[in-house]
């Protein structure tokens, strides 16, 4: 169990949490959200102790590991798989001890101990790990030198994984991986015999392997039962509460005001004015909380519409060396409203197709035909660094307006997001989301027919990405999609791409289809079922065995389906009870019933945490029934 208690942290004289109390119980899945800089990373710092936090403590059980992805990747000469097992620090020692021990009594404990920790299966376990964030056995093989910044970062990641700390802290671990990485990762923590807390902006991450939610937000840490969605239902609910119990008091306090101005002079009434004069001074006020507003996305809208197909290839090859294609015969055609998100383990060509499309790359050998006049956006993560660090926002979008006066170029940067005081601050001093927003409004400045996203969402917190889904529905042109972010994809996605093996295909299926193709690869299976026998089942036989399995989880549904229709009824009476109690005459004209009340609204309270449990337990149940 971890405890938090009255924990205050201040970094260079800014306090960015303020007397927070949490309690996670042990094995908990939880994922920490909050808005960008608000503290999550410097909270994991105190937790590990890097940090020491003003006021409180914090408590854990004796010997507990924690553990967390190291800041700077492995860069040595040493095989992955060895950087990866080294990670398990009681093994290695281990293993060491060993060659030079000669006391047979320790020796035999040595040898004890390294079967109870199931050592000999140490390389089998770090090789599923590590293909499971995309390195096939012969990478396992390579040195950490021979990979880029992106790929080291998954070694240390894979590292902290094999170790299996009791406490695991993740910093955003999906900004350096791809979709198929993320779903492998989701599976894997859902899997995770300990707990683990997860810094992350991915809402299907945090839906998917996530029971609880810690938020961070006006330096008060809250924790909330539940994946994300959850969590914002139950947060947005608690916020009408509140406005109308704020709204509430103030006719209660404006009816009391009037009454005590009105006959306060009056000899008469001079009792009960002054009475009513002191219930209002000790009238705790209700605080109002106002959500900052997310500043949203705009793409502007193409001025002419091209006719389709935009864009066609006919048996294309592409890469980067004569002779050495990428991807070969491609053969497709977009249309002037498609919405297409490529899928793809990173390696695989989808970034080379995007640049392709975007007129980036020539085709060495086919044909790219462009419809007349097409405009095309190109947005990709490692432009953030083409912008000019010395030049502030406004610098940048003058380029593009050179003859316009100063109040409509302003407004122009006003339109990508950026407040008045981000407008004037170098892009070196920028932070990655606004310097995204400034990029991705500069790419479509001119009203692009066609919009390509290369993981756009990697500096954007939770909230900025809804705001992308809902300027990318809004677009009137095509976009092609590259995302780890299923949600995103989800959302806005109408067509899927698999790029894989050197060619391009339409994927008929969805992304559940896909995840089961993606973990399947992972363990080094196939997707398609198999009969007893060996033999391969025809589609017929799948489908009858995917309803043997929902008949089979049939009634663990109906639990599951029962416990959520619970669950929303004690939380409306809960909801009931609460506006009745927030009603300051209940108390003045019937106190007992006001007590009353209240015990009826602790013994709900308790009821409903009772029963999420239980909907939890159900749920993981089924969900494991049917994925066997």
């Amino acid at each position: 169990m971890l405890i938090l208690d009255d924990i205050s942290v201040r970094i260079a004289g800014r306090l960015l949490i303020d007397h927070a109390s949490v309690t996670l119980p042990t094995g908990s899945k939880t994922g920490f959200v909050g808005r960008n800089g608000t503290g999550k990373s410097t909270l994991f710092k105190v937790i590990t102790g890097e940090l020491s936090p003003e006021t409180g403590s914090i408590s854990l059980p004796k010997n507990t590991r924690i553990g967390q992805v190291a800041q700077e990747a492995p860069g040595t000469n040493e095989p992955l798989i060895e950087i990866v097992m080294k990670a398990d620090k009681e093994r290695t020692a281990l293993l060491a001890e060993a060659e030079t021990a000669t006391d047979p009594q320790r020796i035999a404990e040595i040898h004890t101990r390294l079967a109870d920790i199931d050592a000999h299966s140490a390389e089998a376990r770090a090789g599923a790990i590590l293909s499971g964030l995309g390195f096939d056995a012969e990478a396992q093989r390579r040195p950490a030198s021979d990979f880029s910044g992106g790929w080291r970062m998954r070694v240390a990641l894979a590292a902290v994984l094999f170790a299996q700390p009791d406490l695991l802290l993740l910093d955003e671990p999906t900004n350096y991986l791809d979709l198929e990485g993320v779903l492998w990762l989701i599976d894997y923590v859902k899997r995770y015999p300990h707990t683990v807390i997860i810094i992350s902006h991915d809402r299907d991450l945090l839906n998917s392997a996530t029971t609880s939610i810690m938020h961070l937000d006006q330096k008060k840490i809250s924790f909330w039962r539940g994946n994300y969605d959850q969590f914002e239902r139950q947060r947005h609910e608690m916020l009408e509460l509140q406005q109308k119990a704020h709204a509430k008091q103030e006719a209660h306090r404006k009816h009391m005001e009037a009454f005590v101005e009105r006959f306060r002079a009056k000899a008469t009434k001079a009792r009960q004015a002054q009475s009513r004069l002191k219930a209002l001074q000790k009238l705790k006020p209700i605080e109002l909380y106002v959500e900052s507003n997310v500043q949203p996305f705009t793409f502007p809208n193409a001025e002419k519409k091209v006719a389709s197909p935009i864009i066609a290839l006919d048996r294309a090859d592409v890469g980067y060396e004569p002779g050495k294609p990428i991807l070969r015969n491609v053969t497709l055609r977009i249309d002037h409203d498609d919405r297409i998100a490529l899928l793809g383990s990173n390696g695989n060509g989808k970034s080379t197709l995007a640049k392709l499309i975007a007129g980036r790359l020539k085709p060495e050998k086919g044909t790219l035909t462009l419809a007349p006049n097409l405009k095309v956006a190109f947005f990709a993560q490692h432009q953030l660094d083409d912008l000019m660090p010395d030049e502030n926002a406004i610098e940048h979008v003058r380029r593009l307006m050179p003859n316009e006066p100063e109040a409509k170029v302003r407004s122009r940067v006003a339109q990508m997001g950026l407040s008045s005081e981000k407008m004037l601050t170098p892009a070196r001093d920028l932070s990655g989301g606004e310097k995204a927003r400034l990029l991705m409004g500069l790419a479509t400045f001119h009203g692009p027919n066609l919009l390509i996203l290369d993981e756009p969402t990697n500096h954007l917190d939770i909230d900025s990405r809804e705001e992308l889904v809902h300027a990318l529905n809004t677009f009137n042109g095509a976009v092609i999609l590259i995302a780890h972010d299923r949600h995103l994809i989800e959302a806005t996605m109408e067509r899927l791409w698999l790029v894989r093996g050197g060619s391009v295909n339409p994927f008929d299926g969805d992304l559940d289809d896909y995840r089961q193709i993606v973990l399947a690869d992972a363990k080094g299976e196939t997707v398609a079922q198999e009969r007893e026998d060996g033999a391969r089942l025809n589609k017929a036989e799948q489908r009858k065995l995917a309803a043997q399995k929902r008949e089979a989880a049939a009634p663990l549904l109906k639990k599951v389906k029962e416990s959520e229709s619970l669950i929303q009824k004690l939380q409306k009476q809960i909801a009931d009870i609460t506006s009745k109690l927030e009603d300051p005459a209940l108390y003045e004209k019937d106190a007992q019933k006001a007590i009353k009340l209240n015990k009826e609204l602790s013994d709900l309270r308790t009821k409903l945490a009772e029963e999420e449990d239980r909907w939890l337990e159900l749920s993981t149940e089924y969900e494991e029934a049917m994925a066997d």
